[in-house]
């Protein structure tokens, strides 16, 4: 792919469009991994080091057509949800692809999981089968399946992984078997009735408040939004990318899995979840030249105490995202993890996900600032609160229109409407475009507190307080008051063998930023409560420290 042309901001407002310089595509999942197997057959495709597998591009498509073909064996026709519940396994992944085969719609499970959210989920849905690991550590998946069944009507097949038996369940390898006698002709068949436009995945986004919602996706949204993912890292059948996040998530489903397919590079998984040490031996062992992470994993790999052990020296490129992203962690990627082409990424599941991206070629000083340009074929506008479009440079909401956004929530009209308006998807996230069309994400809507009559946005107080050499993880978020109706908290979590007192994080801040944006409350905690894909969860920490300080909720109109 060429390289775009990046667009400037609009009449001097915080509005912009992507280049339309390399076409849309409107191909299905199935045909991109199709074209891609036409062209390098034989070249590695995908290894999961924690099961032993390697195989080729050929040797993948194979292992999708038998899945596939065990599918439409039991009866699964285009449309049908099918759930899958399980970490990163070559079986999640052939799930992906086969799913996408025959029309069925992916409905991406949390491997986190409980009873109340797994019922919730597979209802809403109306998943016809699940495909599921039999547990994850304390997570007994197939006995909570077990559980859950009996008020799922629409549920009829449960595939277990695993060569144990389950009664009333099917084994993943017994339907493999029965769908190797499946012509590839019928599949094949099947396919060429697809549209790039039919939904194909159900992806759950985790919510602080009410119940999860299904953001409903097609192969033209993620199709198309790995291709630019991909171009934007410079990424081609040569590369081999290091893949730790999890596959329910589209970080790892979109920017690593689709953005390989669409160039032909290898996937390496580490092994079933995030484990740094585990992470740096497949990079050096596999040689691979870049790596997806959210900033979180960065840290754990930068900080593992064998770190300076391993060659990395192959690492060229990859994605930091998922989260907002520490400057001082970037730098300390670019440095010591030799990621000089390294990109941060922004978006959200619902715009499929990923609406702005650094480029390789962007200064560091951009790339440790900003979240990078508009991606090609989109448009984005900052609003305030009335919805006007604000000048370059003011703080609003970021609102995404194009190929990107999903069709809506599923089963949800309401939340939908809600989301969408006239096209565009309201994200909820606060951002400022500069003059030359770099974006910066400050913080949520929902998160800038006020603190006597200051608005205060605890994004700008963390990126500060990272820059203490003792602090390793820090969040901000506001508790209520009753002189300034709103306080600044702060929970830090600090380097190994690093003590630390609230008075010496004051100590930093006074002088340095205005005092009215000093943390009044300080905790310094062993970890922050995290969403699996490394999104910390300020609610959890707000309800925490009401509870511990003893004070009352603010009311609001």
């Amino acid at each position: 792919m060429a390289k775009p042309t990046p667009q400037l901001p609009i009449d001097g407002r915080s509005h912009v469009r992507g280049t339309t310089d390399v076409a849309l595509s409107d191909a299905t999942t199935d045909r991109l991994l199709r074209a891609t197997v036409a062209r390098w057959p034989d070249r590695l495709a995908v290894v999961f080091r924690e099961q032993g597998v390697r195989w080729s591009w050929a040797q993948f498509a194979a292992e999708v057509d038998a899945f596939a073909g065990g599918l439409h064996a039991l009866g699964l026709q285009r449309g049908d949800r099918v759930g899958i519940w399980s970490p990163n396994r070559f079986e999640w992944l052939v799930t992906q692809f086969a799913t996408a085969r025959l029309g069925l719609i992916l409905v991406n499970i949390n491997p986190a999981y409980r009873l109340a959210e797994l019922e919730y989920a597979l209802q809403v849905s109306g998943v016809r089968a699940v495909v599921s690991a039999e547990r994850l550590k304390t997570s007994q998946y197939l006995e909570m399946l077990a559980t859950v069944r009996p008020k799922l009507s629409a549920l009829e097949f449960v595939i277990r992984m695993g060569d144990e038996r389950t009664p009333g369940m099917l084994n993943y390898a017994d339907v493999v078997r029965r769908g190797r006698e499946v012509p590839a002709a019928t599949l094949a068949a099947i396919e060429a009735t697809l549209d790039c436009h039919d939904p194909i995945n159900i992806q759950f986004t985790s919510g602080t408040t009410g119940n999860p919602k299904g953001a409903t996706l097609t192969h033209h949204n993620v199709v198309n939004n790995a291709r630019f993912i991909a171009q934007a890292m410079r990424f081609g059948e040569h590369d081999s990318l290091c893949i730790p996040v999890p596959l329910y998530h589209c970080f790892g489903m979109v920017l690593a899995v689709l953005a390989c397919v669409s160039t032909g590079a290898a996937m390496v998984f580490p092994g079933e979840s995030f484990e740094p040490r585990a992470t740096l031996a497949a990079i050096a062992d596999e040689r691979c030249t870049a790596l997806h992470g959210v900033p979180t994993m960065f840290i754990a790999e930068l900080d593992h105490p064998e770190f300076a052990g391993f060659d990395l020296s192959c690492l060229r490129t990859g994605i930091m995202a998922g989260a907002p992203c520490p400057i001082e962690t970037m730098k300390r990627v670019v440095a010591q993890m030799h990621m000089g082409e390294v990109t941060i990424a922004y978006g959200m599941t619902e715009t499929s996900p990923v609406s702005f991206q650094s480029s390789t070629a962007d200064p560091l000083e951009r790339r440790v600032t900003t979240v990078g340009r508009v991606q090609p074929h989109l448009e984005v506008k900052i609003v305030d609160a009335d919805g006007r479009i604000v000048p370059v440079g003011e703080k609003g909401e970021l609102c995404t229109k194009g190929y990107s956004v999903m069709l809506g929530y599923w089963g949800d009209e309401k939340r939908s409407a809600e989301a969408v308006r006239d096209g565009w998807m309201h994200t909820g996230d606060l951002a400022t475009l500069d003059a030359e069309g770099y974006c910066n994400i400050v913080g949520r809507v929902k998160d800038m507190l006020i603190r006597g009559g200051e608005n205060v946005y605890p994004r700008e107080i963390e990126e500060f307080l990272y820059r203490h050499p003792k602090v390793q993880a820090v969040q901000v978020f506001g508790v209520p008051d009753a002189k300034y109706g709103e306080e600044i908290a702060a929970w830090i979590v600090l380097k190994p063998g690093q003590p630390c007192s609230a008075d010496e994080i004051r100590d930093f801040c006074r002088d340095q930023i205005a005092h009215y944006k000093v943390p009044r409350h300080i905790r310094f905690v062993s970890e922050l409560p995290m969403t699996v894909t490394g999104k910390a969860q300020k609610f959890v920490m707000r309800a925490k420290m009401i509870e511990e300080l003893g004070i009352a909720e603010t009311k609001t109109a």
